[in-house]
């Protein structure tokens, strides 16, 4: 089939700035091109050309600035004056362009792939997404908590949701007892931070108050292990090294932790994975109700006991003995309880991570994404779509309404700064200082 993917408008394609969706895609279009033609649309960015075709894949990249109105502007007139005709248009993220793509191109089929709730009721009006629902064919979401929220406010979704989770490069995150590159990239990070020995107590994602890593350094000061190390990987956003209110509130607890605490600014997506070779727990904080942020597979395929979060997505990725769910998110002593007993009992943490690793081999490689998205592809159900007219009047309607605030909202569930930054979703549109007073904030996308 002749296919065309559309990512978002926050980060490019492949992932040289981060963010879990670009690298969802990256992982799985190589295998997925095998059997199909692909084409994917994604943002413009200085360092990658507008148009190039890498191994049989095309790329068409588009000025967006971060701005969904500015990019549907673009891509919108460009696949209505292409001759091009596609036999399945799968969008990513934004169900605000399934209508206006639909419009230029109705004998489509449109999957719809969420990685957060955007379908929520401050995101998208009734109507609009009434007719989005009824337009598209399938909608597959990264997590169970995602579907679930969407069929919320659009139960005649449900027949039309599947999970697929996401998927990780097994090469590339590798425990370090078992993976002579995993082994060196361990002990080249430890030697050039001083690390030694210590047990290293790892936090990856973006630095901000919804990500919760304030709370994991206050639970430094409940932990009996003087021989750790707490590391936080990350920054306020991809490729900016910016300190933030945020950042600079977070370093001023760190200055008064009784256990070291280092944070290493922005890394790059290519060399996170060493820092998770480096790591000997791996912790994620989230307050907010996280989809399901990718670093988890990320921490699983390093052979790393996983400690997360009761919120969103996050706890469907404990399956068993391969981690501890924290019920109270904000609460340091309930990380330092289970910290204390992870180091404390080393042998049931190793197994943890081994379980863990397990589990990523046995159902989240990206072989594993790949088949299950090909088997949406291959096998469509009975179509249902909106009347043309439906499809005209929003598409029409879809012009620069959004405010830039509205639409500037940053992607990143993953996911985070770099491949695993992206918590699977867009940052939060509070400013950091009132994130540092701890006031509500807007709904991430």
């Amino acid at each position: 089939m002749n296919i065309l993917l559309i990512c978002t408008e926050k980060l490019p394609v492949p992932n040289i700035r981060g963010g879990a969706i670009q690298t969802y895609i990256g992982g799985v279009v190589p295998l997925l091109s095998r059997s199909h033609k692909i084409t994917i649309i994604g943002r413009s960015d200085p360092e990658l050309p507008d148009e190039e075709t890498v191994n049989g894949i095309r790329f068409l990249r588009f000025d967006s600035q971060g701005v969904l109105d500015i990019y549907m502007s673009n891509v919108i007139p460009y696949l209505e004056a292409s001759t091009e005709e596609y036999d399945l248009i799968h969008i990513f993220n934004r169900p605000k362009m399934v209508l206006p793509v639909a419009s230029v191109k109705p004998n489509a089929r449109i999957v719809l792939s969420m990685h957060n709730d955007m379908f929520n009721p401050l995101k998208l009006n009734k109507e609009e997404g009434d007719a989005i629902v009824q337009r598209v064919e399938t909608i597959v979401t990264i997590s169970n908590y995602i579907g679930a929220a969407i069929c919320k406010d659009y139960p005649q979704a449900e027949s039309k949701i599947r999970t697929i989770y996401s998927g990780v490069d097994l090469s590339k995150f590798a425990p370090w007892k078992q993976s002579q590159a995993a082994l060196r990239d361990r002990e080249s990070i430890r030697d050039q931070h001083k690390l030694g020995n210590k047990k290293v107590i790892l936090f990856v994602g973006r630095l901000s108050r919804n990500k919760g890593p304030h709370v994991l350094v206050r639970a430094m000061s409940n932990l009996k292990h003087s021989d750790a190390v707490l590391v936080i990987v990350g920054a306020a956003w991809y490729s900016d090294d910016r300190i933030s209110d945020y950042i600079a509130y977070l370093r001023a607890l760190a200055e008064k932790s009784p256990i070291p605490v280092m944070t290493t600014g922005y890394v790059q997506a290519s060399e996170v994975h060493k820092w998770f070779c480096a790591a000997d727990v791996f912790v994620c904080t989230s307050i907010w109700e996280e989809p399901l942020a990718r670093v988890h597979y990320e921490a699983m395929a390093a052979g790393l006991p996983l400690i997360t979060t009761a919120r969103g997505g996050n706890p469907e990725i404990i399956r068993g003995n391969n981690g501890v769910i924290i019920q109270n998110p904000e609460d340091p002593v309930e990380y330092a309880t289970n910290l204390n007993n992870m180091l404390s009992n080393v042998n049931n943490a190793r197994q943890m991570g081994l379980h863990g690793r397990k589990l990523v081999e046995d159902h989240f490689t990206w072989n594993h994404v790949a088949g299950q998205i090909q088997e949406v592809w291959e096998n469509p159900p009975a179509a249902a779509e909106v009347p043309t007219e439906i499809i005209s009047e929003f598409a029409a309607a879809e012009g620069p309404t959004e405010t830039v605030s509205e639409s500037a909202a940053a992607e990143g569930p993953t996911e985070i700064v770099s491949e695993s930054t992206a918590a699977e979703g867009p940052t939060e549109t509070v400013s950091e200082s009132a994130a540092v007073e701890g006031q509500t904030e807007t709904i991430p996308e």
